[in-house]
């Protein structure tokens, strides 16, 4: 049936959710994980199906009342981008349209007010989302397809199985890496679809006071929401810290990262033009870092999601692991504490307690100083369970990149050992990898760090 709708290029990254009955409207383009207009499979996908005469192309997007963790920062950054999105595709003569409620509900009921033609998704394995899609796949009366423009390579293609480490998913993926690793094609206009019934979509800005915003930490100025800002961003990342990122990423009192992962999150840019971007300028080991980061371990998160139904739970880490922290689960903890004190940045570690406070102001943590963070919490917490639901809703609750399969799968690689393998037996712990303050400041020169986000917190 792809081959009915899309290209050879598009029809390698999509596939058929549910089969139906095309109407006479438009394409359908169900935008969630994707938010941009440009560099976007799942949106050329649907342009594809499109270019029949008359059909033309809507793309919808749903807010959800019940996405639990997202806060007013979520909502903000999400708002520049969807207004500048919206901005972009009325130039093509694409409209995006809003709803609120249930996506399970609301999508197959606004296809079938269109009449459409096909619905186009993105893939995305969170957990939270993913019976969104199976009951708009089930309920809905016209062909549904899912794209991933997510992965570099489809996470479906590269490999059929949940992986045990990334040197095994690295060796499935980078044999693919170059036939996948292609440009996009040009986005191009359509002629204006008639106008859509009025009744169950909303303006933006009416969805959006439809959301009840819950306020965690101040509002976030550091980096700014949309697709042109995540293209200036990665420039500047590429022109001022790629040729230093293999020395520099790894000691947070650097600014040697990206800082690239809330635009990836919320898919202001894409991946694919992340990475044909480095490649551009060239084969060096900071070049080659920058990749392995982005195409290797940040798809290996989206493969653990996809193939483990309880992935995001404590369930879904290793069974030695489980086995090992519950063998543990009576030892004594050098320390004790409650969510409010963790939120508050409160504890005896002045390190835990710099990256927690790097993470309320700024929405961000350095990815060395989060695994130490979620460890600590394992060793303060009164049971391995706690300890991976606080990290979980520490995350989800404070980061720009939060309710992602990159932080789920990084809280259950620090607290249970997921990719990982077993260590020397220590109390609390177990076989879990252990990290500790002593060993931070082996790596890295820690009271700079600290005082570089006590100047944050101090307004500077």
């Amino acid at each position: 049936m792809n081959d009915r709708f899309f290209s050879a290029g598009a029809a390698q990254r999509t596939r058929l959710l549910s089969e139906g009955k095309s109407g006479n409207g438009p394409a359908v383009y169900w935008m969630s994980r994707e938010q941009r207009a440009r560099d976007n499979w799942g949106l050329l996908a649907a342009r594809e199906a499109a270019s029949e005469p008359g059909r033309g192309l809507v793309v919808l997007f749903c807010f959800s009342p019940s996405f639990s963790s997202a806060s007013s920062r979520h909502y903000s950054f999400l708002e520049g981008g969807l207004r500048e999105t919206a901005a972009i595709l009325e130039g093509y003569n694409i409209p995006l349209l809003f709803l609120y409620g249930d996506p399970g509900e609301k999508i197959p009921e606004a296809c079938r007010l269109l009449d459409a033609a096909l619905l186009v998704t993105d893939f995305d394995p969170y957990p939270e989302k993913r019976p969104w899609k199976k009951n708009a796949a089930a309920s809905s009366v016209c062909p549904v397809f899912e794209t991933d423009g997510h992965n570099i390579i489809p996470a479906w293609i590269v490999s059929p199985k949940k992986e045990f480490s990334a040197a095994t998913f690295r060796r499935k993926a980078a044999p693919l890496l170059d036939e996948w690793l292609l440009d996009f094609p040009r986005l191009e206009p359509l002629p204006a679809v008639p106008p859509v019934p009025e009744g169950l979509f909303l303006s933006l800005d009416r969805a959006l006071k439809s959301v009840r915003r819950k306020a965690y930490g101040p509002a976030i100025s550091w980096i700014k929401p949309g697709e042109s800002a995540a293209s200036e961003g990665l420039s500047f990342f590429i022109r001022n810290r790629l040729d230093s990122y293999g020395d520099r990423r790894n000691n947070p009192a650097e600014n040697g990262t990206s800082d690239l992962s809330p635009w990836l999150h919320f898919g202001h840019l894409s991946p694919q033009r992340a990475a044909l971007e480095v490649k551009k300028t060239g084969d060096t080991p900071s070049r080659a870092a920058f990749l392995e980061e982005l195409c290797v371990r940040r798809e290996l998160a989206d493969n653990f999601c996809h193939y483990r139904e309880d992935a995001g739970t404590y369930e879904g880490i290793p069974d030695w692991a489980r086995k090992t922290l519950d063998e543990h689960r009576a030892d004594t903890r050098p320390a004790r504490y409650p969510l409010n004190r963790l939120e508050s940045c409160d504890t005896g570690d002045p390190l835990w307690n710099a990256a927690q406070t790097e993470l309320v102001m700024r929405g961000k943590m350095h990815g060395w100083c989060r695994m130490y963070w979620a460890k600590k919490i394992l060793e303060w917490s009164d049971s391995p369970e706690e300890a991976f639901s606080t990290a979980l809703l520490l995350n989800d609750r404070y980061s720009l990149d939060g309710q992602d399969p990159n932080g789920i799968a990084g809280v259950s690689w620090a607290v249970g050992g997921l990719h990982d393998r077993g260590w020397p037996e220590r109390p609390v712990f177990g076989k879990i990898r252990y990290m500790n303050y002593r060993g931070a400041e082996r790596k890295f020169p820690v009271r700079q760090y600290i005082e570089k986000i006590n100047r944050i917190s101090d307004g500077e």
